[in-house]
């Protein structure tokens, strides 16, 4: 019960500045400096791989799609990137699958909040 209201206390918090956040990633990476918002838009690319494709919150959705290459979603991801950057989700993976290794050799992804 702690964990989630304190997560529901962080959402009230987090959302409206996530918007904010998002805004500011379009209005300067289309217009501004784009090495300034690419921290952000590696974040965004994190929280959806954690919420939507149900992955590691610390691994980009290209990264967890290699791992995941037989799956249909992973497949279409693959061949998405693959048109913009040639075998992209096999080096993010390659790049990232050592950190998903030491999180959960250490085991930093279990609860910590309410135990």
């Amino acid at each position: 019960m702690k964990e989630r209201l304190a997560g529901t206390i962080l959402l009230c918090a987090i959302v409206p500045l996530a918007i904010i956040s998002y805004l500011f990633i379009v209005i300067i990476g289309t217009f501004g400096n784009v090495a300034r918002v690419r921290q952000g838009v590696r974040a965004l690319d994190h929280f959806v791989n954690a919420t939507l494709f149900n992955g590691y919150a610390w691994e980009s959705l290209s990264s967890h799609a290699w791992r995941e290459r037989d799956k249909k979603w992973a497949k279409m991801v693959i061949k998405i990137t693959d048109k913009f950057q040639k075998n992209h989700c096999e080096r993010a993976n390659k790049r990232e699958q050592p950190v998903v290794d030491l999180i959960i050799k250490k085991k930093l992804h279990q609860q910590t909040v309410g135990k």
